[in-house]
Order: C-alpha cells, then sequence, then structure tokens
C-alpha cells in the first residue's frame, strides 16, 4: 500500500513530533511511505513556550522526512498537495490536535479531492482542544468532516467524533508505548546520583505545565503524603502559564523542601534519568482525550496515578499498572500514592506493564492503517 503522512517531526519538539515520527517509521517498514514534515509549525508569537525548537543532543528524527510544509505560507500547502498528488497515495494521513492547523490541513484536502484518488485518514489527538470555545469546536467539525477514516485514542472520542461529524470510519487505538526513549541500562542509584536526590521515595510529575493538568491538586495531597512517607516530588517540565500561582500554593503549604522544579523541555536524553530515577509518576489531568505521558511511563515499566476521566480510566488498570484517583480530589491522590509505597508490591505491578504493552503496540495502529485501505480496494 503506498501511504502519505503529514505532519510535525523534528527540528520541533514535543509529543505529536515524536509520535508522527514513529508512526512514520513503523509504516515505512511493510509500506511505500512518503513523510512530508513541518518547516514552521507557528508564528513565534503564538507559541506558549520559550521555542518550539527541540534542542536535544539525541532528537528523535528521520533523514527521509521531507520537510516542506510552512504553516503560514499557502505556497508550501500547494507545493506539499502537489507531492502527494503524484505519488499517488492510497491514503494520506493528517494528525489532528489543534485548530491552527484547519487552513493548511483543509487547503491540502481540497486540492487532493479534486485532482487525487487518496483517501483521507485523520489521526485524533484531540477532537477538541483543551481551551474549548464554540468557534474552535466549529473548525474541528468543519475540518474533520472532510475526512474518509479516523483514528482515535479512546472510546470517548470515538463517540464525540461520531456525533460531531457524523462519520462512522472511526477506529480506536490507544496511545502506543514511547520505550524508545528507554535505553534500559541505568540503575535507578546511578539516576539519583545524578539528579542529586537523597529521598527514597521519588513521586514525579512530567510535561508542559498547564492549568488542565491538574498540579495543583498534587502540591495539594503533598502535605498529607509527607505525614506518612518521606517523599519529594519532582516536576519536569516547562511552565505554559504563570508560575507564580504555584510558586505560591507550596510555599503556603510549607513543601519546598521537598519539591523540585525543572521549568524547561526536558531533553530526550535528559528522560532516561528522571524516569529511572522516580518511583511513580502523578499525572492528575482534569480533562484528557488521550495521554503520550501514561505510555512513555509505561515505557519505563513505570506506574501512573490518573484521573479517573477519558482514555486514562480505558489504558490503566487500576492497582494492576497504576492508580486511578477522582479528579480534582488531593486526599485520593495522597491515598493512591502511599498506597503504592506501603505496599512496595513494584514487582507485580511493573510485570503487569510489561504484560499490557501489546496492547499498546505501533503494530495496531498501522494493522488499522492497513484496515481501512484493504476495505477502499475492496469497494473499489
Amino acid at each position: 500500500m503506498k501511504i502519505d503522512l503529514v505532519g510535525p517531526s523534528y527540528p520541533f519538539r514535543g509529543g505529536i513530533s515524536h509520535y508522527t515520527t514513529l508512526l512514520f517509521q513503523h509504516l515505512k517498514t511493510t509500506h511505500e511511505t512518503q513523510f512530508y514534515a513541518f518547516k514552521r509549525q507557528y508564528p513565534r508569537f503564538l507559541y506558549p513556550g520559550k521555542t518550539d525548537r527541540d534542542e536535544s543532543q539525541s532528537p528523535l528524527r528521520d533523514a527521509e522526512a521531507q520537510t516542506l510544509l510552512d504553516s503560514v505560507n499557502p505556497l508550501s500547502w500547494l507545493h506539499v498537495a502537489t507531492k502527494i498528488v503524484r505519488d499517488k497515495p492510497d491514503i494520506t494521513i493528517f494528525p489532528w490536535w489543534v485548530v491552527f492547523w484547519a487552513l493548511p490541513f483543509s487547503a491540502i484536502i481540497l486540492l487532493l479531492r479534486l485532482f487525487s484518488r487518496t483517501k483521507i485518514l485523520f489521526i485524533c489527538h484531540n477532537f477538541m482542544e483543551h481551551e474549548k470555545n464554540h468557534l474552535k469546536f466549529l473548525i474541528s467539525r468543519w475540518v474533520l468532516s472532510r475526512g474518509d477514516y479516523f483514528i482515535v485514542h479512546s472510546e470517548e472520542e470515538k463517540e464525540r467524533l461520531i456525533r460531531a461529524t457524523g462519520k462512522e470510519e472511526v477506529m480506536v487505538n490507544f496511545h502506543p508505548t514511547y520505550d524508545i526513549f528507554n535505553p534500559g541500562e541505568i540503575q535507578q542509584s546511578e539516576a539519583r546520583e545524578n539528579l542529586a536526590l537523597t529521598e527514597d521515595n521519588i513521586i514525579l510529575f512530567f510535561g508542559f505545565v498547564r492549568e488542565y493538568k491538574g498540579l495543583q491538586y498534587l502540591l495539594e495531597a503533598m502535605p498529607l503524603i509527607l505525614e506518612n512517607i518521606d517523599a519529594r516530588l519532582i516536576i519536569a517540565g516547562e511552565f505554559w502559564e504563570d508560575k507564580t500561582p504555584y510558586l505560591e500554593l507550596i510555599e503556603k503549604l510549607d513543601i519546598g523542601n521537598k519539591v523540585t522544579i525543572h521549568d524547561r523541555y526536558i531533553l530526550n536524553e535528559e528522560i532516561p534519568h528522571i524516569f529511572y530515577a522516580s518511583d511513580i509518576v502523578v499525572l492528575p489531568y482534569t480533562s484528557v482525550t488521550g495521554s503520550g505521558l501514561v505510555q512513555l511511563a509505561f515505557g519505563f515499566n513505570k506506574p501512573v496515578v490518573v484521573s479517573r476521566i477519558g482514555a486514562l480510566s480505558e489504558v490503566v488498570r487500576d492497582k494492576k499498572t497504576g492508580f486511578l484517583v477522582k479528579p480534582k480530589d488531593p486526599q485520593e491522590i495522597a491515598a493512591a500514592v502511599i498506597g503504592f509505597f506501603e505496599d512496595r508490591d513494584k514487582e507485580s505491578i511493573t510485570a503487569s506493564i510489561k504484560a499490557e504493552r501489546e496492547h499498546y503496540s505501533w503494530n495496531n495502529i498501522v494493522k488499522s492503517i492497513e484496515d481501512f485501505g484493504h476495505s477502499e480496494k475492496a469497494a473499489i
């Protein structure tokens, strides 16, 4: 099957860039695949972080990716569409997660509808952004209604997509595991020494800090945790909003001596030490469709504490691969963390996480794409 893929890759940072690059690498092992990547994702003033460029010494990149698409240059949209028309792919894949891509993606798809027989597959990381409004909903519905096939990462998102667009060709594939960052050769003691950690119990909050990530509820849980165990919380990720309220909360709770903050994008080469040093990853989201961070934690065989919402409740087996808690509930977060450290049944949880990995294989997504392609060929 011939497949074309459009989306971000190196030199851009973040989970969508990693996801799209890894998808390309798995697709091209069995299919004739072209990857048209971004050379500019956003105008600088629209990006909430310090930069969207990946400064890792070991970035996730693929030499075959063609960096052609400029999100604000219509000539580049025409260029990419022309390349795809000439490729004559069976399926063209677009990731969807923010409405900023509405114009370039819809323009390319319009040209493909006019001059190509390719089918359009959207991989919907989010049907709607976390910062929702009615206009964003209308734009998302308008763009996605131009798709033929869809892959989503939760049953909840599937239902939302079908209600909004009326489209029925939707498959659920849970977010694949990110084990590519796990070199498998670092001892926890070595990782902790590297980070100058002295506590026996390390809790990790990882990723960009935004309101919906629920960090405040983890901070509010820390005094309860510290009453029972000696622990340290590592907050590793760039703040995409004002850090002051979090710092004030830390001071109010008097937990500053047990919280370490790395307010920056965590480079690829730093990820192994941070995860190996940690015992458990807490992701107390207040809204979510899917999360690559759960699968990043699973890639290091680390259990997670997550809110009982969306895809999180579908991929985490309570008390087997992690712990499900009520959203916005510091008491439940604290109880889950304390229970994990007091039970210390790490071997059982690690075994459960390893056993679950096949459910989160990249091969599952490749197979779904193949199934869409084969169904189209049968129809023709």
